[in-house]
């Protein structure tokens, strides 16, 4: 490799033997007058920042390179620089975004004003690092000194591994090796200090890295229209996910804008941020003085104090910008009321209702329901009078629960979360602003596994199965978890509430889809998360699991539409959530527009391979794992195939595992074999579950829908499945199909319309063993007439399917063992095909007659089977 040219490092001084930091509040300012220090580090929570518990919003301006400096290193001399800081303590700023490493001098002098900074470490990136070793090499010996001299400097609050990539640099590279790097260097800087936060500065034209150990998300966003911006913001949030999102740059050119038109966007830049969920700002830059490649800087203003520090008018604007951060007034404070229903959560419920004691908000009550618990919940609940407690004598279910809480509420919006669960102070704040702001009728957000949750805790929040939210754009949402969802009042009322036939699961699904259903839309709130305690051993696990199993069959009754035919939800939006549910099979494509030009280059990724995870699936177990171990019993070498089989439904476990995403401090030896252990068991004990509800389930009787019309149809089973109505005019076939499934709905017969994508119109499960797919089409005739053909293509059901393959089975293991006459037992399966046949025939002659009453609704004549009328 030829040998490239690499800028100097200065080296690195010792450190001193102590020194102390600044605690900075979030929602105040810093004058001139007040400055408080502390040794504390700032650490994540969540989607923000703390420091000595109290929250932290970065509130900054980027600072520098400056070339009057004595010792040349982008820093102007310490006379200037206490000048400098005072003004940016006027400003209100807590944070600085420097581009060169600081000097001990400067990092202390920031400490004793109250301030801190944010060091981007320089290094070669405009050349092509993954191709020279010795560039490498270099990338990661700055970032270990950069580490080394900020090493728990109470100063400091990150360190941005490098800043701006050019795009045809990574394009070069690639994406993932580029941002396996950018891992590695993070893991260098954590290696001399562990607890020091790192980021990277990453912009639109690379939006598309993702780099997996960066603590929290850094994006440089320069666009200059409000609706786009707010936009792009939604994004990026969606992008940062579970982590916070700080914008590292955003500024105004005031030469070619107006300094008019600088403060105005400015202004509304950093609102727009805090209210969408931003975890802190960094306003380009506080000075028109700054040096770029050894030369002054005159042809661009981006400053907010001029080239002389004196301020520009975006300087007031930003400073009463920064006086409110982050807590901008809502634009009304409508009463909320928090419904916590809890069934023998004593274990948590404690520190749920501390938490929800003083949240920030104006207007709120808390409602707890006791739904017959029987540990110590009364006890608990007794020492917090301000909260409106309600116990259910018996224990009446979940959905009930909340309904309870609903008819007590008396707020305009009603928000939900769990027993298990701790809210974040600013929880409703959040939740409340974007649920106010967007005209959703519902909100929901994060739910993140709290620090001092276990590892075992951690394996499960990485399992299948857990609360998450899916998404159908950045903002607007298909489902929302219940552990953390609001409603308005009016719109709880107009469903009726929640359906109490969900006792344990699935009210918080049943809602969203029917309130979409209704043309009403739920909504996202990056801001408003709380804490979610996980289940913390196996056997809670697998219980909470059984009972979403149960919840899901009963979702499938009354939403059919969802689920596919092996009873598995149908989503359309995507699914966030820390499981890797999926299992990735295709590489995202990334848009990098021609030539690599794009300046907004994103990354499309497909969804993960769920139809992989089939192979894990109780079905799959019971259908084809199953009897491929039977059949190998008898028939020689099929025994290997169900071995093989088997080992690829391990294998599937496996992949999952490793592609989870463990938290760091929580990774033991063992937690991916257990994530791996769950992946194979969660799918059996939920399919189980599922299917043990449909055996169960209590559906109405055929013989109880029998009609003397549909009486009449015994023992014609030819003329069927193909049914001919004739009318002289125009047949509406799309109204004749709404009105079938109006009175498919008021007789309450289950059935499944076609969403867009079927090659019927509409599917109808008469019972356990049969169903139904209505295929209808118009026909034009020559002399102006018409006729509306209906065919009725009948099926045997899952469970008609399961259970002959299973008694098929079970009699090929006893003819397996015993042999000889056994074989006889195979006559019984000729009777049992028949008997479903039977039951296919009966559900078709009853749907027959119920078409023949709608086409008499619609004044349509049945032709006969011959006729050619």
């Amino acid at each position: 490799m030829p040998r490239v040219a690499l800028l100097e490092l200065e080296d690195v001084p010792p450190l001193p033997a102590a020194a102390s930091a600044p605690v900075l509040e979030g929602s105040a300012i810093l004058m001139a007058s007040t400055v408080v220090t502390s040794r504390a580090r700032v650490t994540v929570d969540g989607k923000f920042f703390r420091v000595d518990g109290r929250k932290f919003h970065p509130k900054g301006v980027t600072y520098g390179p400056f070339g009057s400096g004595p010792e040349g290193d982008g820093y102007s001399t310490r006379e200037q620089t206490l000048l400098d800081l005072d003004r940016i303590r006027e400003l209100g700023a807590n944070t600085l975004r420097v581009y060169h490493l600081p000097p001990r001098w400067f990092l202390d002098l920031l400490h004793e004003q109250g301030l801190k900074v944010l060091v981007d470490v320089p290094w070669n990136k405009h050349l092509c690092f993954l191709d020279s070793e010795e560039a490498r090499q270099d990338a990661r010996d700055r970032v270990r000194r950069a580490a080394r001299l900020l090493r728990a400097h109470p100063a400091v609050f990150a360190l941005s591994v490098v800043n701006e990539i050019p795009a045809d640099i990574v394009r070069w590279s690639g994406a993932g090796a580029v941002a396996d790097f950018l891992d590695l260097l993070v893991a260098d800087a954590k290696a001399e200090d562990p607890e020091l936060l790192c980021t990277f500065g990453n912009f639109p034209p690379t939006e598309f890295l993702r780099p997996r150990d960066i603590d929290f998300h850094c994006f440089n966003v320069y666009l200059h229209e409000r609706r786009p911006f707010e936009n792009y913001l939604a994004r990026l949030q969606m992008l940062a996910d579970t982590k916070p999102l700080v914008l590292g740059e955003f500024g105004i050119d005031s030469l070619r804008e107006g300094r008019a038109r600088q403060a105005e966007i400015l202004g509304w830049k950093i609102e727009a941020t805090f209210r969408g969920g931003g975890a802190g700002v960094f306003v380009y830059s506080f000075t028109d003085d700054w040096f770029k490649d050894g030369r002054s800087i005159t042809d661009w203003e981006f400053g907010l104090t001029t080239r002389e520090r004196e301020p520009k008018p975006a300087f007031e604007v930003v400073q009463a910008k920064y006086r409110v951060a982050p807590y901008f007034p809502l634009p009304a404070s409508p009463r909320v009321s928090v419904v916590v229903a809890s069934y023998n959560g004593a274990s948590t419920l404690k520190t749920c209702l501390q938490s929800l004691e003083n949240l920030n908000y104006p207007d709120y009550e808390v409602v707890l329901v006791d739904d017959g618990s029987t540990d110590p919940t009364p006890e608990i609940a007794a020492l917090f009078p301000k909260v409106r407690n309600i116990r259910h004598e018996t224990n009446r279910g979940l959905s009930a629960a909340r309904n309870t809480g609903i008819y007590a509420a008396t707020g305009e919006i009603i928000a939900f979360t769990d027993s298990d669960c701790r809210a974040d102070e600013d929880w409703l704040f959040y939740v409340v602003g974007d649920l106010l702001y967007s005209g959703f009728a519902g909100m929901g957000g994060h739910n993140f596994l709290p620090g001092d949750d276990s590892a075992v805790a951690a394996a499960v929040m990485v399992s299948p199965g857990g609360p998450a939210h899916v998404m159908l754009t950045d903002r607007v949402a298909e489902h929302i978890p219940g552990c953390n969802m609001a409603f308005h009042r009016w719109a709880l009322v107009e469903l009726g509430g929640f359906d109490p036939v969900y006792r344990k699961a699935g009210d918080d699904v049943d809602v969203c889809w029917r309130l979409q259903q209704r043309g009403y839309r739920i909504g996202f709130s990056a801001g408003g998360f709380v804490w979610h305690y996980r289940r913390n051993t196996i056997q809670a696990y697998l219980r909470q699991q059984s009972g979403y199993g149960d919840a899901e069959a009963l979702l499938e009754r009354r939403h059919p539409e969802n689920f596919n035919r092996f009873g598995g939800s149908i989503w359309h939006g995507r699914i966030y959530s820390p499981a890797k549910i999926g299992v990735e099979t295709s590489r995202p494509i990334i848009y990098h527009g021609l030539f690599g030009t794009g300046f907004f280059q994103s990354i499309y990724t497909s969804n993960p391979g769920l139809t992989l995870l089939v192979l894990t699936s109780l079905e799959y177990h019971f259908l084809a794992t199953l009897p491929l171990l039977v059949l190998g019993s008898v028939v020689p070498h099929v025994g290997t195939i169900g071995v093989a089989s088997l080992v690829l439904s391990l294998v599937m476990c496996v992949v999952a595992a490793c592609q989870a995403d463990l938290p760091r401090t929580r990774r033991r030896w063992w937690s991916r074999p257990l994530v791996a252990l769950l992946f194979l068991l969660q799918p059996v004990v939920r399919g189980w579950a599922r299917h043990q509800n449909h055996l169960r389930g209590q559906q109405t009787p055929l013989s109880a829908r029998e009609t003397l019309d549909s009486l009449s149809l015994e023992g014609r089973e030819e003329s069927l499945h193909l049914l001919r109505y004739w009318s002289e005019g125009a047949i509406d076939r799309t109204a004749f199909l709404k009105r079938v499934l109006e009175r498919l709905d008021e007789r309450s017969w289950q059935n499944k319309p076609d969403g867009g994508w079927s090659r019927y119109d509409v599917e109808i499960y008469g019972n356990r063993w049969a169903r139904l797919r209505l295929v209808t089409a118009g026909e034009y005739l020559s002399n102006g007439t018409q006729v509306l053909r209906c065919r009725l293509d009948g099926s045997w059901s899952f469970l008609a399917r399961a259970v002959f393959s299973s008694i098929a089975g079970a009699l090929l293991i006893v003819i397996g063992f015993l042999g000889g006459w056994w074989w006889g037992l195979l006559m019984i399966l000729p009777p049992l095909a028949w008997r479903i046949h039977l039951a296919e025939v009966d559900l078709t002659r009853l749907i027959v007659s119920f078409l023949d009453e709608r086409a008499k609704e619609f004044g349509l004549v049945k032709l006969p089977p011959s006729s050619t009328k």
